[in-house]
């Protein structure tokens, strides 16, 4: 007699809802990434950009060079805020996926525990039926031998 579990399409559609939420996490973790690195390369520009200044303030500056480099400073420092934003909404996005991940992750071991134990039932019910049979036999053997 083949084992045949009675929740296995549930299974196995918990199973791919687990693979379809690990690719979400996985876009959601590469997006997170990205706008992080961006953010890092601009405020390496900007501090490669501030000790560039201070270097040629020692050399000798224009006002009109000095005006140019601060308003490219501001410039770049607008540009990291809304970076920062981005990085927030990446972090959130990727937290609230690894969360759906943590959930669905939870659910499909439920089932796969379920398993487990109906698939021990199971081997424990052929014992039980394994052991009649040879009682069974074992009667119809003395029976044979008595006539």
């Amino acid at each position: 007699m083949a084992y045949n579990y009675k929740f296995q399409k549930i299974l196995q559609l918990k199973e791919r809802e687990k693979e379809e939420t690990q690719t979400i996490y996985n876009e959601a973790l590469k997006n997170f990434e990205e706008a992080a690195e961006k953010l890092y390369s601009l405020l390496k520009r900007k501090e490669g950009l501030i000790d560039f200044q201070e270097t040629k303030m020692v050399s000798g500056f224009s006002i009109h060079e000095i005006q140019h480099y601060q308003l490219f400073v501001s410039n770049l420092e607008q540009t990291i805020n809304y970076q920062q934003q981005v990085v927030i909404n990446a972090r959130s996005q990727m937290q609230w996926c690894e969360q759906q991940l943590r959930e669905k992750n939870i659910e499909v071991k439920k089932y796969e525990k379920m398993k487990e134990k109906d698939f021990e039932r199971f081997k424990e019910s052929l014992l039980i039926d394994e052991n009649k049979q040879m009682d069974e036999i074992s009667a119809i053997q003395f029976m044979n031998r008595g006539k």
